[in-house]
């Protein structure tokens, strides 16, 4: 039997839907780094606690609090580093998206110290809403 990676079982604590749970595995000064072209109003650094609760927040009101993240694959990379594949859903201008995600996260002394979410700008599932 495998026994799984530490930090693979610190980045799985990590729920983006409460991020005060967030205190025992993200260290003070953590960054989360974010680009989308079709989200500029939300690129940039978020530092720390806040800065996590602010961008996903923002995410939030963007996507109509319609903001899901489904893991797909997830793989340690040496003692520092966790990528994580996964199918994010959201609504967006009136559509249904599903759109795959790469997710770095970087581990130091058991605590998630950066992150960067890097999301494709093609959707692999569209459907229009009826409004």
């Amino acid at each position: 039997m495998n026994k799984e990676h530490p930090n693979i079982a610190i980045v799985k604590k990590f729920d983006p839907n409460n991020i005060d749970t967030a205190t025992d595995v993200l260290a003070g000064n953590a960054e989360f780094h974010f680009f989308n072209p079709l989200l500029p109003e939300i690129k940039g650094t978020y530092v720390g606690l806040e800065g996590f609760r602010d961008f996903f927040q923002k995410m939030g009101e963007i996507c109509h609090k319609c903001f899901n993240v489904n893991p797909v694959s997830i793989t340690a990379i040496g003692d520092e580093l966790v990528v994580v594949h996964s199918k994010n859903e959201m609504i967006l201008d009136d559509r249904e998206l599903e759109v795959d995600a790469v997710i770095v996260w970087r581990i130091v002394e058991g605590k998630i110290s950066e992150v960067w979410d890097i999301p494709s700008i093609h959707p692999t599932k569209v459907r229009e809403l009826v409004v």
